[in-house]
């Protein structure tokens, strides 16, 4: 298995809508970015890529099939291998670990990841619906299979066995609302407090609007390469390429139905023992067993042993301000039960940034970029606009691409990013 580097990526603005570019477009917006960042103009970006991975949740957002190929073409990337990627909002994720294979088994010495989703084409309602389709259509989705109703619920058991409250749940939604304030491909750059969480409209309880992410029109995109490509792209472009190195990858699942997901033991991280979780009915609905797997096989490859120390930062997958907590235990960040204390205690903020919180000191940053709460879940898309984000964390260029240094994590080396 090769070494793989992570040594460019360009996102698009994400927003509620953009009228003004077809998918394709938006898709070439973030990879212009992506060829400009390493100085190169598209026809030359295109010849020096091997091989594609297209990463969309729905088709039918676009009413297109086929609508990765169509890119490919557009792009100009025919006839070069490509393939589409799905798997809910953990569809850009996949589409980087698709793209990490690529390289890694030496089909590709270059590859682009790039995920899109234009989901302002339907009204909200239809876009729950067509998200809702990702739950049991014969059994979940009948009675109801309304995805922030399912993550309420979670929530709710989450507050029942562990005692986590709305307040902590709202600290997470000031922090990454704060947090994007300073970065300019956020959707929703906003300064709040905790009351306006709590007084905004209900969605379905405890969520409130400031809970939950939006729906979103935009596109990332994400170049890996092996030794070999990172010589042929220094070659191309003149430049010494700040390569990122891909240390582990993992992934997991779960019963799609939550009635049906049985109790058993928590699967261990190395620092916790089976003394910690003896009573816990494991993984309940107040955990995701998949995010669990998927990091115990990441932690495993890249040598990580406390996840919490070990990590500078981490970008996660918060969809609800609950489900962040949810994933500070699946990821080992705490025990579980603790995420809503690590919530409210400033553990996970920003270092330096005023939220208007009683804060204790910063150890590991999550969601620094805003996560999707503020910047958008334009589903295809998000997991690869994680990954940019950490690229730029780790290549120390927050400032340049952001146009202010706030949101750089000093001396960062090592980060994570989570896809759900």
């Amino acid at each position: 298995m090769r070494d793989v580097y992570f040594v460019s990526g360009g996102v698009s603005k994400f927003t509620k809508a953009r009228p003004d570019k077809t998918f394709q477009a938006l898709v070439k917006e973030a990879f212009q970015y992506t060829a400009t960042d390493l100085n190169l103009e598209i026809p030359r970006a295109v010849e020096l890529v091997d091989s594609t991975v297209a990463s969309y949740f729905s088709d039918h957002f676009q009413r297109q099939l086929m609508s990765g190929i169509m890119v490919q073409d557009y792009l100009g990337f025919c006839p070069k291998p490509s393939h589409r990627v799905e798997g809910g909002g953990a569809t850009g994720g996949l589409g980087f670990q698709e793209a990490w294979k690529n390289i890694a088994c030496g089909l590709s010495n270059i590859c682009l990841a790039y995920g899109f989703e234009t989901m302002s084409h339907v009204n909200t309602w239809k876009g729950n619906e067509f998200i809702a389709l990702a739950s049991d259509v014969n059994f979940d989705y009948p009675v109801g299979g309304f995805y922030t109703g399912y993550y309420a619920m979670m929530a709710v058991r989450h507050m029942k066995e562990f005692g986590t409250t709305v307040e902590q749940m709202a600290h997470v939604s000031v922090k990454n609302h704060r947090n994007a304030f300073y970065n300019p491909y956020a959707q929703k750059r906003e300064v709040l407090t905790v009351q306006d969480v709590r007084a905004a409209p209900m969605v379905s309880w405890p969520l409130t609007r400031y809970d939950i992410c939006v729906m979103s029109d935009g596109a990332a995109c994400a170049l890996l390469a092996s030794e070999e490509g990172v010589l042929e792209l220094e070659k191309a472009t003149g430049l010494t390429i700040p390569k990122v190195k891909i240390t582990g990858i993992g992934r997991g699942t779960d019963a799609m139905r939550m009635a049906d997901r049985p109790h058993g033991r928590v699967p261990l991280l190395p620092h916790e023992t089976e003394a910690d979780y003896r009573d816990l009915k494991y993984p309940g609905i107040h955990s995701f067993r998949a995010g669990r797997m998927a990091s115990i096989m990441a932690y495993r490859m890249a040598g990580i042993t406390h996840p919490i120390r070990d990590l500078d930062f981490i970008e996660l997958h918060d969809a609800y301000s609950s489900s962040e907590i949810q994933t500070y235990e699946d990821m080992g960040l705490c025990r579980y039960g603790e995420g809503g204390a690590l919530a409210q205690n400033g553990a996970t903020f920003m270092p330096g940034l005023d939220y208007g919180l009683e804060l204790g000191p910063s150890i590991c940053p999550v969601n620094p970029s805003g996560g999707l709460l503020a910047c958008g879940h334009p589903v295809g898309a998000t997991g690869l606009m994680q990954a940019v984000f950490a690229l730029w964390q780790l290549q120390g260029t927050i400032g340049k691409h952001f146009k202010n240094e706030t949101l750089q994590i000093e001396g960062a080396r090592r980060g994570a990013i989570h896809s759900h």
